[in-house]
């Protein structure tokens, strides 16, 4: 036990204990410079506008900025952007980010989705247009001809031809409607007098 006690007071317990914590104090010292270089610290590069940009613009700017990219589909048609440009982009441009950070982006697809008519053959014009609207059909205009059924939906037309329930048309088309005024038909009322 003396002799663990005159170690710790001589001379070469002290040099020991001191190089240890240079030692230590190096090794911290270059792996905060490490991690300074390595991370890019205080180093950041502003996010461009990706906006309205081609698939092929986008690119080069990223990587004009030391950034990387990822694109994103979407399923919702911009019709205020070109085809196949950026209409979304994470991080929102003008943001400091760091080097070879990915950016997210949602490019606009070739056309609006397309979706199924509805089954509106004998629904009053007031349903009938609440059914289209949810689905994202617009109704141009309603044309009437002489059926029983007042507001009743007979007929429907696309670009001036019939068509059938269950037809694919793309989002935000106008259609026409064609329902009935409440009157009999001609053919109807011929018949039934010469009963």
């Amino acid at each position: 036990m003396r002799n663990f006690l005159n170690f710790l007071k001589s001379r070469t317990f002290f040099i020991q204990i001191g190089l240890a914590i240079l030692v230590l104090v190096l090794v911290v010292f270059a792996a905060l410079q490490w991690l300074n270089s390595s991370t890019n610290h205080n180093e950041f590069v502003e996010v461009p506008d990706l906006a309205k940009l081609s698939v092929t613009e986008m690119r080069k700017v990223v990587d004009e900025q030391s950034l990387r990219y990822e694109v994103l589909d979407s399923a919702n048609y911009n019709p205020d952007y070109p085809r196949f440009s950026v209409i979304e982009q994470n991080p929102p441009a003008g943001n400091k980010v760091k080097t070879n950070r990915k950016i997210y982006v949602t490019v606009n697809p070739s056309g609006y989705k397309k979706v199924s008519v509805p089954k509106i053959i004998q629904v009053t014009l007031r349903n009938a247009t609440a059914k289209l609207r949810a689905i994202g059909l617009d109704v141009q205009r309603v044309t009437y001809i002489d059926e029983f059924g007042k507001d009743m939906v007979y007929r429907i037309k696309y670009k001036g031809k019939y068509i059938e329930e269950g037809y694919k048309l793309p989002k935000t088309s106008k259609i026409e409607l064609v329902c009935g005024n409440g009157n009999q038909s001609q053919s109807a009322q011929i018949k039934s007098d010469s009963e």
